[in-house]
């Protein structure tokens, strides 16, 4: 890696008393190290980013019903994991303030659908109290978030078994 060496004064001309220009380096940035970190940070970034999702461990039920079609802004969730905890999108609330913190929420949103994703564990009774108070609240689109691919009441295979 050489440096680029100008010289002012072209031709080899004197200038002044007869002494010979100086040789001075050329300003310039050296753009192929800047290019390396750029890639490597790029590429830390990919491997990193899927990792960065947050969200709530639940064991969902499953269920054969199909996926409803994606919306354009993200819907509203209210997880009801085993342990009793209630979350709100991905933080922590208290039953009581369900309701509030949704409707000034929802005061700015587009959607007024809220899903409702609950342990498969966790008895109806409590998942039927969320969504009563969710109804009782003004919410009148709820939806119950499960997983694909679940039994049929039919008996019948799931396609790919």
């Amino acid at each position: 890696m050489g440096t680029s060496v100008a010289q002012r004064g072209g031709g080899g001309r004197r200038r002044g008393r007869g002494r010979r220009s100086a040789a001075r380096p050329m300003a310039e940035i050296n753009v192929t190290p800047f290019v390396d970190v750029m890639l490597c940070l790029l590429i830390i970034f990919m491997v990193a980013a899927p990792l960065m999702t947050v969200g709530v461990p639940i064991d969902l039920p499953d269920t054969s019903a199909e996926a409803l079609p994606s919306e354009q802004e993200e819907p509203l969730t209210v997880t009801l994991a085993a342990d009793g905890r209630v979350m709100l999108q991905t933080t922590e609330v208290a039953r009581y303030e369900i309701i509030p913190r949704l409707q000034a929420i929802a005061a700015e949103r587009d959607s007024p659908r809220i899903f409702v994703r609950a342990d498969g564990g966790i008895p109806y009774e409590q998942v039927m109290e969320v969504m009563g108070a969710l109804n009782a609240g003004g919410f009148r689109e709820i939806g119950l978030v499960t997983d694909a691919g679940g039994p049929r009441l039919n008996g019948a295979a799931e396609v790919g078994e």
